[in-house]
């Protein structure tokens, strides 16, 4: 289990954005194959955005005081979950989700369903497919999986 530092960010600044936007776009570029250079800039655009109005922002910083990973939430729902790509696979995304579990109370996710990854990650977490749409929020042609946390399994 990787040591890391997790903590909700108070502070927001620009450094910091500019930090975790660095971390999304590894992650994305690992996982979202399906993707396009030019969706992946254009997706890139809306992120500082999207980082800046989560209502609960958690990141995941190594010993350097770097972020490593970082978890957007909202109402119980997990908005976003990336992890920079020296970090996947050593369990800092179970340990972060945990974390969101047990201190605001996640319940929910969306997934995109050609993110095998992602979504075999969730289902091993706990996480069940309840619905399925054949566009993303944005009317793109992405299937996104809508999953709940299965108390029984966790």
């Amino acid at each position: 289990m990787v040591n890391m530092k997790i903590y909700e960010v108070k502070e927001r600044t620009e450094l910091l954005m500019e930090q975790l936007l660095k971390v999304w776009e590894e992650s994305v570029r690992a996982t979202h194959q399906f993707l396009s250079e030019k969706e992946i800039e254009k997706i890139k655009e809306y992120v500082p955005q999207a980082l800046a109005g989560v209502q609960s922002l958690v990141i995941a910083v190594n010993g350097s005081g770097e972020p490593a990973a970082f978890m957007g939430i909202e109402d119980h729902r997990l908005e976003m979950l990336f992890l920079s790509q020296k970090e996947r696979g050593k369990g800092l995304g179970k340990q972060l989700l945990l974390y969101g579990i047990q201190n605001y109370g996640i319940e929910e996710l969306t997934v995109n369903e050609q993110n095998p990854q992602a979504v075999g990650f969730y289902e091993h977490m706990g996480f069940e497919t309840y619905k399925r749409t054949d566009m993303d929020e944005e009317g793109n042609p992405y299937p996104l999986l809508y999953m709940k946390r299965n108390d029984e399994r966790v």
